[in-house]
């Protein structure tokens, strides 16, 4: 589960059969419901018994397998994986061929996941397009909305940075972004 993308259809099999476990049924007598199967689910924190959506928890296992890709740069795991599918490119630019193998693909899964929850660290904004990349602190929409100013399509967030003090620019901020994503990218520490 942890190396492999689990086919949907298995995940809802296995957990048809975590289900007729829980409920104590047994062939086609059915037992009584007496809470839903999504309350069931929840972490036993939230009031519930933790059962897990296996397909979100393969996804999970699969996101921790690509993280260690993109931090332990010192193991056999990221050399091999490295000289075999991303050799001239970083791990996060590595591209999917019909060749590859299927532990490849499954790993290219969880690195969706972590595109979906990741965001840049601002540091000095050299590397971060303001409209392009996902730098600001809140879960969605990760982009900026603020409409794109014609004259700085593909600018760096450094453009929002005042060199001399390494504050942000509160003009620059305000005049280019709306008031709530300015007030977000203030709250933003600077290196």
């Amino acid at each position: 589960m942890g190396c492999f993308k689990i086919p949907l259809g298995l995940c809802h099999d296995i957990e048809a059969m975590v289900k007729k476990f829980f409920w104590g049924q047994r062939g086609d007598k059915r037992k009584i419901h007496w809470i839903k199967w999504s309350e069931l689910t929840k972490s036993k924190l939230d009031g519930g018994m933790g059962f897990r959506d296996l397909a979100l928890f393969n996804d999970s296992l699969l996101a921790k397998q690509a993280w260690r890709l993109l931090r332990n740069k010192d193991t056999p795991f990221y050399r091999i994986f490295k000289a075999r599918f991303f050799p001239h490119c970083s791990f996060m630019e590595a591209k999917l061929s019909t060749t590859e193998s299927y532990a490849w693909k499954s790993i290219l899964k969880g690195r969706e996941v972590i595109k979906m929850g990741a965001r840049f660290r601002v540091g000095n904004g050299k590397n971060i397009k303001i409209w392009q990349h996902h730098w600001l602190p809140i879960k969605h929409p990760p982009l900026v909305t603020s409409p794109i100013i014609e004259s700085m399509e593909d600018a760096t967030v450094d453009c929002l940075i005042d060199e001399t003090t390494r504050n942000w620019d509160a003009e620059m901020l305000e005049g280019d972004l709306i008031p709530a994503e300015a007030e977000l990218a203030k709250k933003i520490p600077l290196a």
